[in-house]
C-alpha cells in the first residue's frame, strides 16, 4: 500500500467532544484531510513543538522521551498512521539503533508529539481511514472528514477495497467540479448549488446567490460581507 506524507496544518477546539482538540492534517500533495481528535495536555505538547520558541522551564514527557533517545542514540525515522477503528487512531513510531529498526505501536498524538521534535515525517497508508453507518438517506461511508452516500449498485455489507475507492474518487470529483473559488486561509469557498445558483460557505454557515450573481468575479471581501450576521434594524 502506498504511503502518504501528512503535514500539520493547526489545532482547533473538537467540535465533536468537549475538552477536546481536532489536530488537522493534510496531505502534501492532494487536498485531503485527516482530523484527530485529542486530549488538551497532548494538544500543548504538540502546539510547543511547533512553535520551538517556547521552552517549558522542565521537560514534557515528550520531551523527555526525546532526551533519552538522543542519549541512547535512538532515531526516530517516521511515524505511520496505520488503523482506524471504532474511532480510534493507531499509529505506529518506527525507531533506530545500531543499524536496527523497530517498530513500537503509539497513540496517535503521542507518535505525532515525538515526530515533531525528532523532525520526523508522519505518513499514513492511500486507503486509510474508511468507516461504514447509516443515516437518514441511507448507508455511507466516511472518508478524510467526508460523507459518501452509498447507493443500492453496491452491496455495503460487503463493500469491496475496489468498491470503496471508486467511490472516493467519485467523490472527490464530483467536489472538485462543484467548487468555484477558494481562500484556504480563510476556509471560505464558494460552490456550484442546484437549479443555477451557488453558496458561499465557511464551516456550517451557508449563504446562498441569486442566479443574476457571477459567483466566478466575487471577491473575498464581498464574501466576507455576504457571510456576516445581519443585524436587525430598530424599531423607532
Amino acid at each position: 500500500m502506498n504511503l502518504i506524507e501528512l503535514l500539520i496544518n493547526g489545532i482547533s477546539y473538537s467540535q465533536t467532544q468537549n475538552g477536546a482538540y481536532a489536530l488537522i492534517l493534510s496531505e502534501i500533495e492532494g487536498e485531503r484531510k485527516l482530523p484527530i481528535v485529542i486530549g488538551t495536555n497532548e494538544a500543548q505538547s504538540i502546539a510547543i513543538a511547533i512553535e520551538k520558541e517556547i521552552k517549558p522551564p522542565r521537560p514534557l514527557t515528550h520531551d523527555l522521551f526525546k532526551n533519552f533517545c538522543v542519549r541512547f542514540d535512538i532515531k526516530i525515522k517516521k511515524v505511520i498512521i496505520h488503523k482506524l477503528l471504532d474511532g480510534v487512531f493507531y499509529s505506529s513510531v518506527i525507531c533506530e539503533r545500531d543499524g536496527i529498526e523497530e517498530i513500537i505501536d503509539s497513540r496517535s498524538s503521542d507518535a505525532i508529539a515525538l515526530a515533531i521534535r525528532f523532525e520526523a515525517p508522519i505518513y499514513t497508508y492511500e486507503n486509510l481511514p474508511v468507516t461504514k453507518g447509516k443515516g437518514r438517506f441511507g448507508p455511507f461511508i466516511k472518508w478524510s472528514g467526508m460523507f459518501i452516500n452509498v447507493n443500492k449498485k453496491y452491496n455495503f455489507d460487503d463493500l469491496s477495497e475496489q468498491d470503496i475507492e471508486s467511490l472516493v474518487k467519485d467523490k472527490i470529483q464530483k467536489e472538485k467540479e462543484k467548487l468555484i473559488q477558494e481562500w484556504p486561509d480563510e476556509e471560505i469557498r464558494i460552490e456550484k448549488a442546484r437549479w443555477g445558483r451557488s453558496n458561499i460557505i465557511k464551516g456550517k454557515k451557508k449563504v446562498e446567490l441569486g442566479k443574476d450573481i457571477d459567483p466566478t468575479k466575487i471577491t473575498l471581501e464581498v464574501a466576507m460581507k455576504y457571510l456576516k450576521p445581519k443585524t436587525s434594524k430598530k424599531k423607532k
